[in-house]
């Protein structure tokens, strides 16, 4: 028995991280969707959402006002969440370059600004970025090209993570591969996730936000039941900074996963394969599958701990596992982030991720909810 459970639970983590991939892989092969890109310029409202954000609201707007998109087809909107030092005031400073200002007295979170805002969004494509998150000059124009496709209904940008010591980290190797994937899915049917800090879609599939819930997941829903499909664009990048404090981007972490188990919970009717195809197989394998690897991996411990005490060949694999996690210890006295211990990073990222999982899992049970969203200092 214990050893099923130990092969099982193996197979289960394969299956979430190599072979529904690779499952996906063949589905584009076999039915691959071409991207259809052209010079479709509709009239586009860009929403920012910022709470607190003094020292880099002007950078933000200074970054959206570059932009090459045609200025008469687009709108900027910027919505302050009950912010309560100076970024009202810088935001007002720029009215005079056609920045509208939506001031929301008392602090709702992410979701219920981008909804305040989009009452007054009057393009036919909505864009939302976060204000940590920097676009290139032709960054709106490339997203918005894809909904010349008439069955897009909703686009993420791919992230490009700058770490300040300019190095490449576990996280940066972990976003990389949820990139990939999301390029396969996109190749295949649709990406079961956004980016939320930059991505775009259709208005008429921009609705029912709510304060526990990310707006980015609910768009991409919204545009399936709405019989349309979301892509992932390469060349649409959204740059940012790798977080200052990691302890906080653990916890934002678990914020996102919170928001994501609560999500799937309350729209179980995507796991009807008979309505939705292969969508529902997407959304159990990326998104179920995956939340559930840190149970899988307490089992393979436990049963692995128990048949290394009758069988060599078991000790030999429970010494491995002590080993991998033995790195996240190694990381508590070494700064790994900071360090050139590359070989380090990603099972140290690896164990982090899951972590949080779980964790998140411990307060989805407790009945926890998160309403407000207070984004990461970079």
């Amino acid at each position: 028995m214990m050893e099923y459970i130990f092969f099982i639970s193996i197979g289960m983590i394969i299956h979430a991280y190599f072979l529904y991939p690779a499952s996906i892989y063949i589905v584009a092969i076999i039915r691959g969707r071409k991207r259809k890109y052209d010079d479709y310029l509709p009239s586009v409202s860009l929403i920012i959402t910022a709470y607190n954000e003094e020292k880099q609201i002007q950078k933000k707007i200074e970054n959206t006002l570059a932009l090459s998109y045609p200025p008469e087809k687009l709108q900027i909107i910027v919505g302050s969440d009950g912010s309560t030092d100076r970024t009202t005031e810088i935001i007002n400073s720029f009215s005079g370059k056609g920045v509208e200002l939506i001031e929301i007295g008392n602090r709702g979170g992410k979701e219920n600004a981008q909804r305040e805002s989009l009452k007054r969004a009057s393009g036919e494509i909505i864009v939302f970025t976060d204000v940590s998150t920097m676009l290139e000059p032709d960054g709106v124009t490339q997203i918005v090209s894809n909904f010349a496709d008439p069955e897009v209904g909703c686009v993420s940008s791919e992230d490009r993570v700058i770490g300040k010591d300019g190095k490449v980290s576990g996280e940066n190797f972990y976003v990389r591969y949820e990139m990939w994937l999301r390029r396969l899915e996109s190749r295949a049917n649709t990406p079961v996730g956004l980016s939320g800090s930059f991505f775009a879609a259709r208005k008429i599939v921009c609705h029912d936000f709510s304060e526990d819930i990310d707006s980015d997941f609910r768009t991409l829903l919204n545009s399936v039941k709405a019989g349309m499909r979301g892509t992932c664009d390469p060349k649409a990048i959204g740059i940012y900074f790798d977080v200052s404090d990691q302890r906080r981007e653990f916890e934002r972490k678990v914020r996102t996963i919170l928001r994501g188990l609560t999500l799937f919970f309350r729209h179980t009717e995507y796991l009807n394969i008979f309505k939705y195809g292969l969508f529902s197989y997407q959304y159990f394998c990326h998104k179920l599958l995956r939340w559930l690897v840190p149970f899988f991996l307490v089992l393979i411990f436990l049963s692995n701990l128990y048949l290394a005490m009758q069988y060599k060949t078991y000790l030999f694999l429970f010494i491995l596992q002590l080993m991998f996690y033995g790195s996240f210890l190694i990381s508590k006295i070494k700064d790994v982030y900071a360090s050139s211990w590359k070989i380090l990073k990603i099972p140290v990222y690896f164990t982090l991720v899951n972590a949080s999982i779980f964790v998140a899992w411990w307060r989805y049970f407790r009945g926890q909810r998160v309403v407000m969203w207070t984004p990461s200092k970079r």
